[in-house]
């Protein structure tokens, strides 16, 4: 199998934080009732995660499910996975009011590895940034400067960015200014 083309080749720039575009995160979006016990259920078991709260993301290693609003989840999962998971997605949710659309060719996702990278989401999206405010988990569905976003903590200094593709270099050279050498406020 040949290399993935992503929007930007695994572009990647070091400043206060190394941003780098993700080569071929699977991404499938899910849409259904919360409320539906076997809704939950058959998509907690082809995700292998739990369900997440409210503005909350339950990661395992390559899967995971955000919320990204109240009848909304982005299922992560390996590139080569994500057909596999429409399917049995698709089976699993037979008779229930529900949405399965695999995303990954449509979006761009970077990485955020570094200290700051708190002040430099701070910079681009209307969020409280500071610790006690955003932890570990949480997920924000957002803009940075005038792009439609989503970004996660995978931990205290790596978090992860998701955009559309069409943007996906003009995500890059934002992040990439957010963190340039001397930019940092010093505030978070």
């Amino acid at each position: 199998m040949s290399d993935l083309a992503t929007s930007l080749n695994g572009a990647s720039f070091d400043g206060l934080v190394r941003v780098e575009e993700l080569r071929a995160q699977g991404m499938i979006t899910l849409r259904g009732d919360f409320a539906d016990a076997d809704f939950v259920a058959a998509v907690t078991q082809v995700a292998e995660v739990t369900m997440p709260g409210l503005r909350g993301a339950e990661l395992d290693g390559k899967r995971g499910l955000l919320w990204m609003s109240p009848d909304e989840l982005l299922m992560l999962c390996t590139y080569a996975e994500a057909p596999i998971l429409v399917a049995k997605l698709e089976r699993a949710l037979v008779g229930h009011h529900s949405l399965v659309a695999n995303v990954s060719d449509a979006r761009a996702c970077f990485t955020l590895q570094g200290q700051g990278l708190r002040e430099v989401l701070a910079k681009l999206a209307p969020v409280d940034m500071s610790r006690g405010q955003f932890e570990i988990g949480d997920v924000r569905r957002t803009r940075l400067a005038q792009v439609a976003a989503a970004f996660w903590l995978r931990s205290e200094d790596v978090a992860q960015v998701v955009c559309f593709r069409s943007v996906g270099a003009y995500m890059f050279h934002l992040l990439a200014t957010a963190s340039a050498p001397g930019s940092d406020v010093g505030f978070l």
